[in-house]
């Protein structure tokens, strides 16, 4: 169970954990802060960015609520905490939003888009499915273009607002009366379009984190309108603004992404020792970590994760390494639990989330840190860990071959690495990539025989891809672009 006293346990040395809430003056500007995700509350709450503009301003939140401890957290240290619910929405705006997303992915046509588009159409197996997506396909076709995507997002936007179905967030936010409504991850967030729109509706400006490196190129279209982006890096900008020609540059602030800040703040850091005890791991035995994904883009994870269990025994080295599963905390589906029960050579540490809204609870994120520190080598499937893994310099290899009984007419994991988000770091030799079971066991004897082999294309990938926002601070310039958009309705 959640206990809010974790705060204080991790971060004894964080002031804003231990602070009340402050008396602004009347006039004090006031936030909305949407959480419409549980890793918002990671992001934003566990790193300290929701105390800095309660330093500044009001802070109101509409959340989902994983917990009663968690609601109860967020009520005693900010001001008025709303539930967000997800709002059922007419048949036609869904059907709208579902032809944009097509005509999106088919204007963008980049390779996850291309592999989102082969998966729908092997998931229609039926006459009717085939022509629902037929039919789908033959709509969204003459709309794939920026000219189409224009006309669509128009449309839909009307019917939104001609066909909605509450005007509860419309109430909310007259009563609320917020400076700016800010809704913490544009992506996964269907119950949080409600309230954006609201905010569009009557006038009040909002804002957004584009929530990860992926999302622009992986996850869809954004069809609400924001008036200020918050994103990770110079890259992901450009990619914004590329992508949707109607936002200004003035619109997209850098800020880097506080879910890396917990890395870089040396509160959360522990001993080797007292990680390994946490973990029932040998101290003096190298970790080798594997980071698994989701059942349905990675199936088969199993099969791999013994395969290299085996093969680290057969490795030698001065001290036999051991193997490290974290499982995906989305992973819901306990594929692993045989493996747990029958290889007790492997460890398989619990990860604090809640089940609800699949939130990180605080502990995660110092636990999560020391997993990062103390392993000695990384493997994982195209997985955001590559980048975490390169940020304490360690050695990381990505899994490019398929289980045995995954055909790889059905699903190429080597596709994955030729998505426009994930081929650069391929590319810069930070990584390695193993296609095949022979390549996986050479590089995994490489890497913990000489692991500061590619350490200078570790550094030069993290430099190029973050620049100076790995300081552990990227919560603080989130609060300020927003304060500062506040303040001068632009980005400062």
């Amino acid at each position: 169970m959640y206990n809010i006293l974790n705060f204080q346990t991790f971060e004894r040395d964080a002031a804003h954990w231990t602070k009340s809430k402050i008396d602004l003056p009347s006039d004090a500007a006031k936030i909305l802060f949407v959480i419409p995700r549980g890793e918002v509350i990671r992001n934003f709450v566990f790193s300290g960015t929701l105390d800095r503009l309660a330093e500044h301003c009001d802070v109101d939140l509409l959340t989902v609520e994983p917990n009663s401890s968690m609601t109860e957290m967020l009520s005693r240290k900010f001001g008025n905490v709303y539930p967000l619910r997800e709002i059922n929405e007419r048949w036609a705006v869904r059907f709208q939003r579902e032809i944009i997303e097509m005509a999106h992915g088919k204007w963008l046509w980049s390779r996850a888009a291309q592999q989102r588009w082969r998966l729908r159409d092997s998931e229609a197996v039926s006459f009717r499915q085939k022509a629902i997506r037929a039919a789908k396909k033959i709509i969204s076709r003459p709309f794939s273009n920026r000219t189409g995507l224009r006309i669509l997002s128009k449309t839909e936007r009307l019917s939104s607002r001609v066909l909605r179905t509450t005007d509860e967030y419309i109430k909310l936010l007259n009563e609320v009366k917020p400076d700016l409504v800010f809704n913490g991850s544009h992506v996964h967030s269907r119950n949080a379009i409600q309230a954006v729109q609201a905010a569009n509706w009557l006038g009040i400006p909002t804002a957004t984190f584009v929530f990860s490196w992926d999302n622009l190129t992986s996850q869809g279209r954004i069809t609400l309108p924001y008036d200020l982006y918050l994103v990770w890096s110079e890259d992901l900008k450009c990619q914004l603004l590329e992508i949707y020609d109607h936002v200004r540059d003035d619109q997209v602030v850098v800020t880097g992404s506080p879910q890396f800040d917990f890395h870089f703040r040396k509160s959360f850091y522990t001993e080797r020792s007292e990680f390994c005890e946490s973990i029932g791991a040998d101290p003096d035995r190298p970790i080798v970590l594997y980071t698994t994904g989701m059942a349905n883009h990675m199936p088969g994870e199993e099969e791999i994760v013994e395969e290299i269990a085996d093969m680290l025994s057969d490795i030698s080295t001065e001290t036999k390494p051991q193997l490290l599963v974290r499982v995906y905390a989305k992973d819901l589906t306990g594929r692993f639990d045989e493996l747990k029960n029958r290889r007790k050579d492997i460890l398989f540490p619990e990860v604090a989330w809640e089940k609800e809204w699949l939130t990180p609870r605080f502990e995660d994120c110092a636990a999560l840190v020391n997993t990062l520190r103390h392993c000695d080598v990384g493997v994982n499937i195209a997985s955001t860990v590559s980048l975490e893994l390169c940020m304490f310099d360690k050695p990381v290899i990505n899994v490019a071959y398929n289980p045995r009984n995954l055909p790889e007419e059905n699903l190429d994991f080597a596709e994955y690495y030729k998505f426009d988000h994930y081929s650069p770091i391929i590319k810069s030799g930070a990584v390695e990539l193993a296609e095949d079971r022979s390549a996986m066991r050479s590089m995994l004897c490489d890497a913990l025989n000489d692991p500061r082999r590619s350490s200078s294309e570790r550094k030069r990938l993290i430099k190029k891809m973050f620049a100076n926002t790995l300081d552990g601070r990227s919560a603080f310039r989130v609060a300020d672009a927003l304060l500062d958009f506040i303040k001068t309705g632009t980005n400062g």
